[in-house]
């Protein structure tokens, strides 16, 4: 019992000292992650058609 109260000390004390994003930081960074994967899911899209045009120009010859 005391490896975990010792461990949940530890914890809170690594805790004050880690440096936390600001609103501005977090705002930003979803911006971003939101953006490339809006831009990554179109970009397969268009590749998943190409593909399956492709596909079916050379197993239907149409």
């Amino acid at each position: 019992m005391n490896k975990m109260i010792k461990f949940f000390r530890e914890v809170r004390t690594e805790l004050k000292s880690v440096s936390w994003p600001t609103r501005a930081d977090l705002i930003e960074g979803t911006t971003a992650v939101t953006v490339m994967s809006i831009i990554t899911a179109i970009f397969l899209f268009l590749v998943d058609v190409v593909f399956k045009l492709l596909i079916n120009k050379v197993i239907f010859g149409s």
